[in-house]
């Protein structure tokens, strides 16, 4: 139910004070949110914990909701916001020098034809500076200079962080036996 009158139905129904229409929010973004912040804190515990809190404190400030349709990104940045304080304590970002990858000049592409699960694991085993930007950048479709705002890094960093990520991932993924590695 992503109708956007629906949801704005429902917000109007928090403002006044229903607890049922919060617990009916939740049932519909939840999922979604928790996903979110998983890929960004790659730890579950963080994750769980991050949506509670963002929950609660988005129905506690949900007179600041300037359109009640857009409840959804609304609490996504929320939730996106939150996790990126939790991890930003853990940050490490590694130098392209300290690690050889092997470099390929393959399609930006390549990893479409590995099962989503895979490469979504492969992912989580990134380090922690390379994972955030790779999983803003790819999955969520940020753009460098969006993530060097929300990360407090140089868009360079940002670029760079990418980059490695991409090297380490299809260097991990190769096993997979793609003809695009």
């Amino acid at each position: 139910m992503r109708d956007k009158s629906k949801i704005a139905e429902i917000v109007r129904s928090i403002r006044e004070g229903d607890s049922a229409a919060m617990k009916l929010l939740y049932e519909i973004f939840a999922k979604e949110m928790l996903t979110l912040s998983y890929r960004i804190t790659a730890n579950l515990q963080d994750a769980e914990d991050i949506i509670q809190e963002s929950f609660i404190h988005s129905f506690r400030v949900i007179d600041q909701l300037k359109e009640d349709g857009n409840f959804g990104p609304w609490l996504k940045r929320i939730v996106l916001n939150n996790s990126l304080k939790k991890i930003k304590k853990r940050r490490t970002y590694v130098t392209l020098e300290q690690e050889h990858i092997e470099e390929s000049d393959d399609s930006d592409r390549w990893y479409e034809a590995i099962p989503f699960n895979i490469v979504q694991e492969a992912i989580q085993n990134l380090p922690n500076g390379c994972r955030e930007i790779l999983t803003l950048f790819l999955l969520d479709n940020f753009k460098h200079r969006e993530i060097s705002e929300m990360l407090e890094i140089s868009v360079s960093t940002s670029k760079s962080q990418y980059q490695y990520g991409l090297k380490i991932l299809r260097n991990s993924l190769k096993k997979y036996g793609n003809e695009g590695l």
